[in-house]
């Protein structure tokens, strides 16, 4: 090399060292605080917001506490002058009984843009909903409890803590594409909130890359999570297990139609994933409060869901997007008050049967000696393999049958039986 060529090379280095030190780093990602989203959910499910059923002052308080983190995060807001979507939401339950409810309530959204020019007009949706059931016994499983506040610490003061932590960590390592963070309400109403959003989107539908739904986070166990939505996407599974890395115990479910809100998205044919970790002996009780929240367990759950996220929002390409094909409808719970008093796992495991994760003291299960880790593989003389033939079987009988269970326990068959009781009863 001559000395004019080596001094020539030697600038050219020199040069693009120096343009390497003034290019802006790429901004560090925050860890998930779990002592944030704890207060977040403390504040949301105590008793001065009772509930936060849609159309009530306590759901418009919490819609204007998370609009405010929104704006103390500097995301765009919906409009020029609010983070927050109005409509009235009319509850098709109840309906028969006399006029149906009127209930005016509202969306929270917010945007962030993405850093590629190629890519911001394109969006991943990241949601949960905000309302719960307040003092209303309509979807409670303790009308016993008449008006008592129901505050749904997990359903979804956990979810809502969720969106708003993720919004706080992309606010500082923002995406490629585009982020829209939107808290639903009137979800429990029969998911109308996001229903509305979806029909009066700020932005196309066939814009949304993905939707990443959480509901019912906040009680982690075991590091088993739930994640519906897998085979809506042809790249979600290969994406969890490496966005996963072993942080938790991933049990994927393929059908993104389901009880939240990510359904009113894939009914337009946006691939979702909706995060859940189980159901719960509190669920749509008075005693879903945050003193039984996990909040180091929630804080894995919004890491992992970090890195789903970003790898979504990131791809040169877009995810593609599969109808998953419908499951033939057979028995159903709709209309039937038969129960049983069993909280089964929602998650599908190698495990031939229903293995029950919990059972309501002084319920009908709870009488006739069934237990937490019980596998339910006969109900009333039907096989019972998964959840959905367990379901079956169950909603196959009426309040006031006598009927035999049959699981395994601690490896031996065990038969007892149980009289069914009366939703409410």
């Amino acid at each position: 090399m001559t000395l004019r060529i080596w001094t020539f090379a030697a600038a050219c280095a020199l040069a693009a060292c120096q343009r390497a030190q003034l290019a802006p780093a790429p901004a560090a990602v925050p860890s998930p605080d779990s002592t944030r989203i704890r207060a977040d959910i403390a504040y949301l499910a105590s008793d001065r917001l009772e509930g936060r059923r849609a159309g009530t002052p306590g759901n418009d308080s919490a819609a204007a506490y998370i609009a405010r983190r929104y704006q103390s995060l500097g995301l765009t807001a919906m409009t020029p002058t609010s983070y927050l979507q109005p409509f009235v939401a009319r509850p098709a339950t109840g309906a028969h009984s006399g006029p149906p409810e009127v209930l005016p309530t509202q969306n929270v959204v917010a945007m962030l843009a993405g850093t590629d020019p190629a890519l911001r007009n394109q969006y991943v949706v990241i949601g949960g909903h905000f309302d719960h059931l307040g003092r209303s016994t309509e979807g409670a499983l303790d009308p016993e409890a008449r008006d008592a506040i129901r505050n749904g610490a997990d359903d979804n003061a956990s979810g809502t803590a969720a969106v708003m932590e993720l919004a706080r960590i992309f606010r500082a390592s923002p995406t490629r594409r585009s982020l829209m963070f939107v808290n639903f309400s009137a979800e429990e109403e029969g998911l109308l909130g996001s229903a509305y959003f979806v029909d009066h989107s700020p932005v196309a539908i066939d814009s949304m890359d993905a939707m990443i739904n959480f509901d019912m986070v906040g009680r982690l166990r075991n590091d088993r999570l739930i994640v519906y939505g897998v085979a809506t996407a042809t790249e979600f599974p290969a994406l969890l297990d490496s966005a996963n890395g072993g942080l938790v115990k991933i049990f994927g479910q393929g059908d993104g139609f389901g009880p939240s809100d990510q359904s009113s998205f894939y009914a337009k044919n946006v691939p979702v994933l909706h995060f859940f970790t189980d159901l719960h002996e509190d669920y749509h009780r008075a005693t879903d409060d945050v003193d039984k929240i996990n909040a180091a367990g929630e804080a894995k759950v919004v890491a992992v869901a970090e890195r789903v996220i970003r790898e979504v929002a990131n791809r040169p390409a877009r995810v593609t997007f599969f109808r998953v094909p419908a499951k033939p409808v057979t028995a159903s719970s709709t209309g039937s008050d038969v129960y049983f008093g069993s909280i089964p796992d929602m998650a599908a495991g190698d495990i031939k049967g229903e293995r029950l994760t919990g059972i309501t003291a002084g319920s009908p299960a709870d009488r006739a000696g069934l237990k937490a880790g019980d596998v339910v593989v006969e109900f009333g003389g039907m096989a019972v393999t998964d959840l959905e033939s367990y379901s079956n079987a169950l909603f196959a009988h009426k309040p006031g049958d006598v009927v035999p269970v049959v699981v395994i326990r601690d490896g031996a068959r065990l038969t007892l039986s149980v009289t069914l009781g009366k939703r409410g009863g």
